[in-house]
């Protein structure tokens, strides 16, 4: 035990409210506040592009500072009185959404409530200030905000399962795929790698990733998936089509309102009209991109949000949409259905989502590594937390 946990301290990340910069700060040490909480301790975090939103203050609340993250796998140290299923030592997943056992939204549930699901690390508002970026976390109804995974397999190969991995997971099945079936995913960020990565599990026939850094179509085609730059040789859809006249009988959009057009430049409708443009008749589209950003303070978004232009509403081709009946469906990730799959896949040696990470940062190196994920030198970026 280091001098500053004896003292009742630990370092976390937090958001300052200051664009482009995210600290490691000394803060107090959780405790547990209800009988169904948990202490655990974090032994690593990762950096999502949701962090990234925050980072370029777009989402979040407005009392700062915060702490971030929303992925964490860890130890148990101390359990509440009605902790039924953990105790101390457990090995476990934090799942990305704490919640009451329920696993669905409230009727009532808006994106700005504290009803239902309450994601970690958006600030108070926004569901709560605790980030997993951090040494230790308190974790309400531990009973079903934990998943335990045995002690084998290094953090990494564990820690997709947070978010990424049911995230892609979730998408792809929202696209209404089916074993063999032909498959396009946009942005290979982490939830697009692990969209692939799950069409290729699951049995696609053929899976293309569409993204411009060179780095992360290299994963793409490491895990078996055919890379397409679309910013060279044409858009995206120009190249699939020539490759593919038929089209691909799935499309899966992973970049959300935030994505920019061949010239690199921000167009809101870009996937969406890309991923019709392709998806064969009776084929569907899933959603896994945030389209959630003007949403925030009321729907009149942030500052950065309407400086980038990004409005509540955006262009769609309906009428191509309808003539091919496609199947659009979008939404956050399916913890319930997926997260229960994904734990066997990697625990009988299926499934390696390890991949995915790129670099392992200190916290007290937390700034360099979202400087780092930010001008994507990395694909994916570990936080190493407390050790014993």
């Amino acid at each position: 035990m280091t001098n500053l946990s004896a003292q009742g301290y630990m370092k976390a990340v937090q958001w300052g409210g200051k664009i482009g910069h995210m600290s490691t700060n000394i803060v107090p040490i959780p405790k547990i506040t209800k009988p169904e909480d948990a202490i655990v301790r974090i032994t690593s975090s990762a950096i999502c592009g949701t962090d990234l939103h925050i980072y370029h203050g777009l989402v979040g609340a407005k009392d700062v500072p915060w702490g971030v993250g929303h992925e964490a796998v860890g130890v148990i140290e101390e359990v509440g009185p009605a902790v039924d299923f953990f105790q101390r030592g457990d090995r476990v997943l934090i799942l990305c959404m704490a919640e009451d056992g329920n696993f669905l939204p409230k009727p009532s549930m808006s994106f700005v409530s504290l009803e239902g699901p309450v994601t970690f690390g958006l600030g108070l508002e926004m569901g709560s200030d605790k980030g997993l970026q951090t040494e230790y976390a308190c974790i309400p109804w531990a009973d079903s905000s934990l998943v335990k995974i045995p002690s084998s397999l290094d953090d990494k190969e564990w820690l997709p399962l947070t978010d990424a991995f049911p995230t892609g997971w979730s998408a792809l099945s929202r696209s209404g795929f089916e074993a063999g079936d032909t498959v396009a995913v946009f942005g290979a960020g982490g939830i697009g790698l692990m969209c692939a990565y799950s069409a290729i599990l699951r049995g696609a026939s053929l899976v293309y990733v569409v993204d411009h850094v060179s780095s992360r179509l290299a994963k793409a085609a490491a895990i078996g998936a055919m890379p397409i730059n679309f910013t060279r040789g044409g858009k995206a859809s120009e190249q699939i089509l020539a490759l593919r006249p038929q089209g691909v009988k799935r499309s899966v959009d992973c970049v959300g309102e935030t994505c920019v057009n061949e010239d690199l430049q921000l167009q809101q409708d870009y996937i969406l009209r890309e991923a019709t443009a392709i998806t064969t008749l009776n084929g569907g589209i899933g959603i896994a991109g945030a389209y959630m950003l003007s949403l925030v303070n009321g729907g009149k978004g942030t500052e950065a949000s309407r400086k980038l232009g990004i409005k509540p509403e955006i262009s769609f081709p309906i009428e191509q949409a309808w003539f091919k009946g496609l199947r659009i469906q979008g939404g956050m990730l399916d913890l319930k259905n997926s997260v229960p799959a994904l734990v066997e896949l990697v625990k009988n040696g299926a499934a390696r989502p390890g991949f995915l990470f790129s670099g392992e940062y200190s916290l007290e190196d937390a700034p360099l590594a979202y400087q780092r994920f930010e001008q994507r030198e990395e694909s994916k970026v570990i936080l190493k937390g407390k050790r014993k």
